[in-house]
């Protein structure tokens, strides 16, 4: 789909969309609950439905109405057969359920696009070794058979957290208790605090034994085995990573108020708004290691206002798509310069109307940062269809706002 954008301002009130990341760490608590939980505030985006259409493959109930999803959870230890998960395109949903396949000794093959299962893997795989387990990735499938042991678990800090993650759902329903240590720098940290603040909602507990994530000594998270997940009825919270975009407006001559965000939330991306006002009253130097899902929206707003310095941008380049490379070209296509490195970005102001239709990488957030700078020049960008991957109504939100543009399937 081709979205054409015309010039046009941004005006009004909206609610936050709910929180992607908080939603997939709440249901796959439900679906470890034995009994019946209730997540409501949910919307049936692409990722939030390959993790249901995994927790139901294990053998959980999951029930679709008035934006809430009713979740018979079950024993993921003892599912009686084989499964085959399918995680469409998303990266947390297969590293979230690799883990969880790996409890109940089954065979459990995860699929999804090739493009999916190119994205790194090797923790897991290295895991899988050392405890005698299978994992044969082929294509768009992976297998996985066997069953987590308790024990140490020694894995690099600056890997995804979804890694990390992915183990804090399981270990602790091990009969022993296990730890997870972090192998300094540790990156990302506040997506980890987000799954152990989703495990306690649930009722169970995994504490931090060593908490300097800058420091020299390995950080330790401690693992009590032998708990159990208890049904809850919770609301999932207003989502920073995508406000990012409505706010963003506000950067380029328009007036929102997104309304509905926390003021207590642990997402590491609502420090998006103090990026913001950097960006807006100078050049900034902008360390987004613990925030790479916000790479596009401020590479983007840096063109459109004063330039910045963007460092910590190496795990851009294992997103959806390669988000540093991918912001450069189609910036370019705008007359912006860019100069990308090792793991630092450099981008100058100066922006124009694009010579020619951007391309949206397959990536949701790709289309989404240039779809805001297009609200300013005006333009069209291909691939458009890839926000329904987290944010469905992305376009009808701008056009609520009073943003003008028509999409077609080809060029008009």
């Amino acid at each position: 789909m081709i979205v054409t954008i015309k010039p046009s301002k941004a005006e009004g009130r909206m609610f936050a969309p709910p929180s992607k990341s908080m939603a997939h760490r709440l249901l796959i608590c439900a679906g470890c609950a034995e009994g019946i939980s209730v997540i409501s505030n949910v919307d049936l985006s692409e990722d939030i439905l390959a993790t249901l259409d995994c927790l139901r493959a294990l053998g959980a109930g999951i029930v679709y109405k008035d934006r809430s999803v009713t979740v018979s959870g079950v024993d993921i230890r003892r599912t009686p057969h084989p499964s085959e998960l399918s995680c469409r395109e998303c990266g947390s949903t297969l590293r979230f359920m690799v883990p969880v396949c790996l409890m109940s000794g089954q065979k459990n093959t995860l699929t999804g696009s090739e493009i999916l299962l190119k994205r790194p893997l090797g923790v897991y795989e290295e895991i899988c070794r050392d405890q005698g387990l299978t994992f044969t990735k082929e294509g768009s499938l992976l297998t996985v058979e066997g069953r987590l042991r308790a024990g140490d678990y020694v894995v690099p800090g600056n890997i995804s957290s979804q890694f990390i993650s992915g183990l804090l759902f399981v270990l602790p329903l091990l009969d022993e208790d296990s730890r997870i240590v972090l192998v300094p720098p540790v990156e990302s940290r506040p997506y980890i605090q987000m799954t152990m603040q989703a495990l306690e909602m649930f009722g169970v507990s995994v504490l931090w034994e060593e908490t300097d994530t800058a420091g020299p000594a390995p950080c330790v998270i401690r693992i009590p085995g032998g708990q159990k997940y208890r049904p809850q009825d919770l609301s999932v919270e207003g989502d920073y990573s995508n406000a990012a975009f409505f706010e963003a407006l506000n950067l380029i001559g328009g007036k929102v108020l997104v309304e509905g965000l926390s003021e207590n939330s642990l997402q590491g991306d609502q420090v998006y708004r103090s990026c913001f006002e950097q960006l807006a009253a100078g050049t900034p130097e902008l360390d987004i290691s613990d925030c790479p899902d916000l790479g596009p929206v401020l590479m983007a707003m840096a063109a459109g206002l004063n330039g910045a310095v963007f460092t910590g941008t190496k795990r851009l380049e294992i997103k959806e798509s390669d988000r540093g490379a991918a912001m450069q070209q189609e910036l370019e296509k705008m007359n912006a310069r860019v100069e990308r490195m090792e793991n630092e970005i450099r981008v100058w102001p100066g922006l124009s109307s694009p010579r020619e239709t951007l391309d949206g990488h397959n990536d949701h957030r790709i289309v989404m940062a240039l779809s805001v700078l297009l609200t300013k020049t005006g333009g069209a960008v291909r691939g458009a269809e890839a926000v329904s991957k987290s944010l469905p109504d992305f376009f009808n939100r701008l056009k609520e706002l009073g943003i003008e543009f028509t999409a077609a399937d080809r060029p008009q």
